[in-house]
């Protein structure tokens, strides 16, 4: 089965195209929107760019695959969660394309995409999930039949942290990149809120704490501070979760996993408790359209459809409303 997938939560339109029976992804086409330097994501000029760009992603991604439209047997679509605006472009694409071609059509949840994609590309088989990127920041884990979240965010995501901390000294966008960049030159660790709740996580305090900084700190050594304060928090509620639910896989997924110290700490904390660790290719990190055709492959191989008037978008569907018919 041929499995055409389209993502279109935030930043990215990404569409890939998956075999399933060959268990192959054929290919992975996508294009992030940058806003100006100094002014953050508006999701009307996102949509807007998703909108003039899907029809040359569509076109690249059936090139890439070696396919025409005719060979495609499923549509799958990013439902949810999301950024409204920059969610229907993806939902009209998709009902469009499922009307046109009259195929089948499967909505998913955008955050279990990133799981089960980690789950094909890498040998992970049943993991926790630290997923952080500018949207979300949450820790997953199938249990008791849904994939549930075990801890978060109570405020802002780390990704979202880096790029408002960047926008506020001045550096470019996206700000993860550049903050890693400015870290590794950094040789004074300042204090920051390290705030840490049970299973969930805090940032907005170190935000305000590190923006406060740069009228009198090296801009070097808040960036070392606040990776190194952000992380630690990460980690650790990672492995307080792989611990609640007797778990020895982890695995890092989100646009936040390209980060080479998040990478290090997670593989320390994993060889201290005897588990294994992994990280998928970096296009499969970040939001993709091939984590959306390999879920909806899966989803409809367990007798998931999503009929057209069922397929309204779902700003804030959340991981553990998902009934997961496939595990």
């Amino acid at each position: 089965m041929i499995v055409l997938g389209i993502e279109s939560t935030a930043h990215t339109f990404g569409i890939g195209i998956f075999d399933s029976e060959k268990n192959k992804i054929l290919s992975n086409v996508k294009h992030m929107f940058k806003p100006p330097l100094g002014i953050g994501m508006l999701p009307r000029e996102a949509s807007e760019h998703h909108y003039k760009i899907c029809d040359k992603i569509l076109k690249e991604a059936l090139n890439e695959a070696r396919i025409k439209p005719q060979d495609i047997d499923l549509i799958s679509f990013a439902q949810g969660p999301g950024l409204g605006a920059c969610l229907r472009i993806g939902a009209s694409v998709a009902r469009f394309l499922s009307l046109e071609l009259k195929k089948p059509l499967v909505g998913v949840n955008h955050c279990i995409a990133h799981l089960e994609v980690a789950k094909i590309t890498t040998p992970a088989k049943d993991p926790i999930m630290l997923y952080v990127s500018g949207g979300n920041t949450q820790i997953i884990a199938f249990d008791e039949g849904k994939y549930r979240v075990f801890g978060e965010t109570q405020d802002i995501p780390v990704g979202n942290l880096f790029d408002v901390f960047a926008r506020n000294a001045g550096l470019p966008m996206p700000g993860g990149p550049v903050i890693e960049k400015l870290a590794l030159k950094g040789r004074k660790y300042l204090s920051l809120p390290y705030a840490v709740k049970g299973m969930d996580v805090s940032f907005s305090g170190i935000l305000t704490s590190a923006t406060k900084m740069l009228q009198k700190e090296k801009l070097n050594d808040i960036c070392f501070s606040l990776q190194e304060t952000a992380f630690s928090m990460l980690v650790e509620v990672s492995e307080r979760a792989m611990a609640h639910c007797n778990k020895k896989e982890l695995v890092l997924a989100g646009g936040v996993a390209a980060n080479k110290r998040l990478r290090e700490m997670c593989k320390i904390m994993c060889k201290e408790r005897g588990a294994k660790f992994f990280v998928p290719e970096f296009q499969y990190c970040c939001d993709n359209g091939a984590m959306i055709a390999v879920l909806g492959a899966i989803e409809y191989d367990a007798g998931v459809e999503t009929k057209i008037k069922e397929s309204k978008i779902k700003t804030k569907w959340r991981t553990n409303e998902v009934e997961v018919k496939w595990v």
